[in-house]
């Protein structure tokens, strides 16, 4: 029991590192083309916005998975 405990944790928190960084390195990203070509602003913009979004779907599954270990196993 006690190891589904901690394998649900560290599922879910690593789901939530790997969220942060990578939309930090997709903000970066985002920045540096905008300084690079201001003229491209809002068509970087939108395609900032999906893949940000995609990027935060992968960790609630993470999430969605930790919680089903937590109390459905």
């Amino acid at each position: 029991m006690e190891y589904s405990i901690l394998a649900a944790g560290i599922t879910m928190g690593l789901a939530s590192i790997g969220a942060g960084v990578g939309v930090g390195i997709l903000g970066s990203k985002f920045i540096e083309g905008i300084a690079r070509q201001p003229e491209l602003a809002p068509f970087l913009q939108g395609r900032f916005f999906l893949m940000m979004g995609l990027t935060d779907a992968v960790p609630m599954i993470g999430v969605g998975l930790g919680m089903y270990m937590l109390f459905a196993l």
